[in-house]
């Protein structure tokens, strides 16, 4: 990455939408890039997200995993204040809240958006940017949803309130792979107030498709509707791997086992988190993995990952009804290797006990009984960065920790321990090589553990290791690369320093 050395103060930038999913994460994302590239020392900011994929700081607190990303983009660590408030779906109608990283409790939908409690969130995400722009330059924001949800205006805590607080320069960001992208842009902005309206400079067409001259009549006419200038339309791509935000297509993963490479099923838990758990075993040259609840498919591979979930024992009972939870027994008698990851740790075990009912109404039931461990879920959540060494490795490995509950060997078991933690604790457990669970988000980032984890298949392998921070790096520079190619960037410059 080449980085230039541009001092000058730029104003905040946010990139809001006309609907969810037009690309905002990772629009930003290649912004954070860009800019440090450019000799600044950019930071991400959003005031709530809406995810169940979370992600540990250094100082051992909860933001949402897009924003984690996109702090990686910047090349800066995350912090809370990237992201102050956080709502973590437990069901249809209610969310877990975490504010400036810790949680504070359940809410239904109603609750939340009840405008007096509204108002002592403003203060706090308000007061989360107004000490991160005090530290970096510039603030890359993302807006939520659209920018137009007129019905939700007076409890908008962050789309163009937030922006009017920041001063910041906004840029609506429009996905014309939907279609109806006029009406789209159009509409978004007509709905906007006045006030709202002074705030919006730039509009940005992404997830184009096939020969960019054939819109260029598309931005005139945009650009004399609007009276907005058109800073780009970014063409869509399909070779540059960024980490999602939501495990909303997990499912187009969904793909057969095949033969000359180490097939890995992760396990498709109605309440999976943290996904971006196996994302470096999904680019892996040597691996094979998909996402599937099929129970042939489970039969046929040759390792199974049962990932977290923000509801285990709602997600234990759905695997025992469906008939998943018999067949990853039947993988593991015949061979297969089944590695479990924080709830997917507490589901190998052989009980979880929930008795002050925090995740819902089921209070026990048996796990799959690969490990000699129960689990009672507690109220008090775990999350902190960690560095370990796993089994007889010397190689010190890091993740992270986000989870509720206490995992311990049954009556008269010792102690076995997958990891060893550099504050002298230990991790998990392992029976062999082919059985184990840990409650580290995170560890299959670390190419040792990989190795080690693919080791009882070396014969299939021709080759013998992967370098996913690397491989991550790359892909910055290379969506950095693709949006510049596609913007104007003299143009967005003069927007954020106030000259346009």
């Amino acid at each position: 990455m080449e980085k230039k050395n541009n001092p000058g103060r730029l104003h905040p930038v946010m990139f809001a939408g006309t609907g969810s999913d037009v690309g905002k994460s990772i629009i930003a994302a290649a912004f954070c890039r860009i800019f440090l590239q450019d000799g600044y020392r950019p930071a991400p900011f959003k005031a709530q997200n809406m995810a169940l994929n979370s992600f540990a700081t250094p100082e051992g607190l909860e933001i949402g995993r897009a924003q984690a990303v996109q702090a990686e983009a910047a090349g800066v660590p995350c912090h809370t204040d990237m992201n102050p408030l956080l709502l973590k779906p437990c069901s249809d109608k209610t969310s877990q809240v975490v504010l400036n990283g810790k949680p504070i409790g359940n809410r239904s939908a109603m609750e939340y958006y009840k405008k007096n409690k509204h108002d002592e969130l403003r203060k706090e995400v308000y007061a989360a940017f107004d000490r991160l722009v005090a530290r970096y330059n510039p603030i890359v924001m993302e807006g939520a949803g659209s920018i137009s949800e007129i019905n939700l205006r007076e409890t908008d805590l962050v789309n163009l309130p937030m922006a009017i607080h920041a001063k910041a320069d906004v840029i609506l960001v429009a996905d014309i792979d939907r279609g109806g992208v006029f009406a789209s842009v159009y509409g978004s902005i007509m709905l906007l107030s006045e006030e709202e309206q002074k705030h919006v400079k730039g509009i940005l067409i992404n997830k184009f498709r096939g020969d960019l001259r054939l819109f260029e009549s598309g931005v005139n006419m945009l650009e004399e509707l609007c009276g907005i200038p058109v800073i780009g339309v970014v063409p869509y791509y399909k070779d540059i791997y960024i980490e999602e935000e939501d495990s909303v297509m997990l499912q187009t993963k969904n793909l057969q086992a095949t033969v000359g490479k180490i097939n890995v099923a992760v396990v498709l838990l109605r309440h999976l988190s943290n996904f971006t758990d196996f994302n470096a075993m999904e680019r892996d040259p040597r691996v094979h993995l998909y996402y599937t609840n099929n129970t042939d498919e489970i039969h046929k591979a040759d390792i199974v990952l049962i990932p977290g979930s923000k509801s285990t024992l709602s997600d234990l009972y759905e695997l025992r009804r469906n008939g998943v939870a018999q067949a990853i027994c039947q993988a593991h008698r015949e061979g297969s290797t089944v590695m479990g990851i924080c709830g997917g740790y507490q589901l190998m075990g052989q009980e979880i006990y929930d008795p002050e009912h925090l995740e819902g109404r089921i209070e026990r039931l048996p796990g799959l009984g690969l490990l000699p461990v129960t689990t009672c879920i507690q109220q008090e959540k775990v999350t902190r960065q960690v560095s370990f060494r796993f089994r007889e490795s010397d190689q010190i490995c890091t993740g992270y920790e986000i989870h509720m509950g206490t995992t311990v060997p049954v009556d008269g078991i010792e102690a076995s321990p997958l990891n060893r933690l550099n504050d002298g604790t230990d991790d998990g457990y392992f029976i062999n090589q082919k059985c184990m669970g840990t409650y580290i988000h995170g560890i299959l980032d670390n190419a040792a553990f990989i190795n080690f984890l693919l080791a009882p298949y070396a014969d299939k392998l021709t080759q013998t290791s992967f370098d996913y921070q690397a491989f991550k790096e790359e892909q910055y520079d290379k969506l950095a690369a693709h949006v510049r190619n596609h913007i104007n960037m003299p143009l967005v410059y003069q927007i954020l320093k106030g000259d346009a």
